[in-house]
């Protein structure tokens, strides 16, 4: 491996400078020190930044209660490995909890350091890992969450994405080979029509398309979001099958970013920069010749041509007789019971699995037609519908300045608090996708959402205030494109009568009329003139 820091630049930034002293994987021996020494006498570099190549993040405003962010490929996990993930998380009472992601994992919160090798030992033991889940590593790499469950899919992607995590991460035990990229990365693979994953804002996407009548990837690479930029992914003009090309790609995509991109200004280090410095014609060259052999042309078009699913709701599988059911979780907050709640109706009802979307929502999968009924009547889907309300159903959010100490604004309940506000008194025709993410990293994805809220610091009544920026226009599933800002500085106060405005001006909205009428579970109302 070509010592990828000294080659791109002699000036480093600040990560490159300890990345350089000690690689992160380093600090995998020294967890039962840690545990023993307690998080205040761990040194400071190890606590806040080479934990999190183990995935355990040091969360200043929660000191001492750490988070740590699982890898699922493909989104996918047994109701064994959910009871253990809810027995961690019940060990802290009310500082525990789970929060799915937008990339099909689960993060779990209130964890104590000296409890860490104890968790690993038991997550090692049902095959659960968080190998290098932050900091400058492959991200958890993300699939259809109905793979091989789709009677429309074209490929099914579990296996590719669980053997790219394997080459990624030596088979979960940590690969020096990959943890010292320039910055963060992230690729997703795509075996539906309506681009579940989200391909555009992935660093390397595989979408199927046809070439010459046989079925595979086209490949786009460098999609990302960050304060500084945020860009839609590009064509790399190649094409492969469905096989362990598309995990030989990406080791080569990989090795040419880790060798060549920028560790110098780390606002400017993730793969578009590269790109964007070489141009597609060398940047492509660079990644043949890592390949080893020659890229095939990309198919002139691809086969994401539906509108984007969100899975919620009783959905026939392509095996006759079962189903899967998505359950719409708010938010994505998940309580130590809620996750035991899950792995024993997965276990009841269906065959033990468990899947969970990129939208913060979870799937059971195969259930019989038999069962449906009387899974209806768990008390679970009172709060987990299979029919939520439109806004609410729509909506996503990140962390926010409960758990984040880079969040402006509190997002998670008062996203929640204001969707449900405006169901109750709005009526829309069609679904409305409202994001929030507290800062410009962008964790909750404003630009894919069809009105895009991030946090930021405003004044009103010459005060400091929680308020957002303002992005739309963002568009998911066929044709996706990223939305831009619209209106900056809105104090959070002011949301529910500014986002009145902007629902009934572009989304049709209308005003529920006083006289409410509930049917099936339901507010159905007269809309007023």
């Amino acid at each position: 491996m070509v010592d990828a820091a000294s080659k791109v630049s002699k000036k480093l930034n600040k990560f490159e400078k300890f990345k350089a002293e000690k690689d992160g994987l380093a600090v995998k021996s020294e967890l039962d020190k840690f545990a023993e020494l307690g998080w205040e006498s761990v040194d400071e570099t190890d606590l806040t930044q080479r934990l999190k190549w183990l995935g355990v993040f040091f969360r200043p405003v929660t000191p001492g209660k750490f988070m740590v962010r699982m890898r699922m490929p493909n989104g996918i996990l047994s109701s064994k490995k959910m009871q253990v993930l809810a027995e961690v998380v019940q060990r802290y009472g009310d500082d525990g909890s789970a929060d799915i992601t937008t990339r099909q994992n689960l993060q779990l919160r209130g964890v104590r350091l000296e409890d860490i090798p104890d968790i690993f030992k038991r997550f090692e033991a049902v095959g659960l890992t968080s190998m290098q889940s932050g900091m400058d590593n492959v991200r958890n790499i993300t699939g259809s969450p109905v793979a091989g469950i789709d009677a429309n899919e074209l490929i099914d992607t579990r296996g590719l994405v669980k053997k790219l995590q394997d080459m990624i991460t030596n088979r979960s035990e940590g690969n020096p080979e990959f943890t010292n990229l320039p910055r963060k990365f992230n690729i997703a693979v795509e075996g539906g029509r309506d681009n579940a994953v989200h391909a555009e804002i992935n660093d390397i996407a595989f979408v199927p398309a046809y070439r010459d009548g046989k079925l595979g990837f086209n490949v786009l690479v460098g999609g990302f979001f960050s304060a500084r930029r945020c860009e839609a992914a590009v064509p790399l003009n190649a094409w492969v099958e469905p096989n362990d090309d598309v995990v030989d790609l990406s080791r080569a995509i990989l090795e040419v970013y880790r060798d060549n991109g920028s560790r110098a200004n780390r606002q400017k280090a993730r793969l578009m920069w590269l790109i964007d410095e070489w141009g597609m014609e060398r940047f492509r060259a660079e990644v043949e010749q890592a390949y080893d052999r020659p890229l095939l042309n990309a198919a002139l078009e691809d086969e994401l041509d539906w509108d984007k699913r969100d899975h919620v709701g009783v959905y026939p599988q392509q095996q006759p007789g079962l189903n899967y059911v998505g359950l719409h979780v708010p938010v994505g907050r998940l309580t130590a019971q809620d996750m035991f709640d899950v792995a024993r109706i997965a276990d009841v009802y269906g065959e033990g699995e468990i899947r969970l979307t990129v939208e913060q929502n979870i799937i059971i999968p195969y259930i019989p037609d038999s069962r449906l009924t009387l899974l209806m009547e768990e008390s679970l889907l009172e709060r987990f519908s299979v029919d939520p309300s439109p806004l609410v159903r729509s909506l996503v959010s990140c962390t926010g300045a409960q758990f984040c100490n880079f969040a402006l604004v509190e997002t998670k309940q008062r996203a929640l608090a204001i969707a449900r506000q405006l169901d109750a008194t709005l009526s829309l025709p069609h679904a409305v996708r409202i994001h929030w993410t507290g800062c410009p990293n962008s964790c909750g994805q404003p630009q894919v959402a069809d009105i895009g809220l991030m946090g930021t610091k405003v004044r009103k009544d010459g005060k400091p205030a929680e308020g957002v920026d303002i992005y739309m226009g963002g568009k998911v599933g066929k044709d996706a494109q990223l939305g831009t800002c619209v209106q900056k500085g809105v104090p959070c106060d002011d949301l529910p009568e500014i986002l009145t405005g902007l629902l009934a001006k572009h989304f049709g909205a209308q005003p529920r009329s006083e006289s409410l009428a509930e049917l099936d579970g339901h507010l159905q109302v007269t809309v007023s003139e």
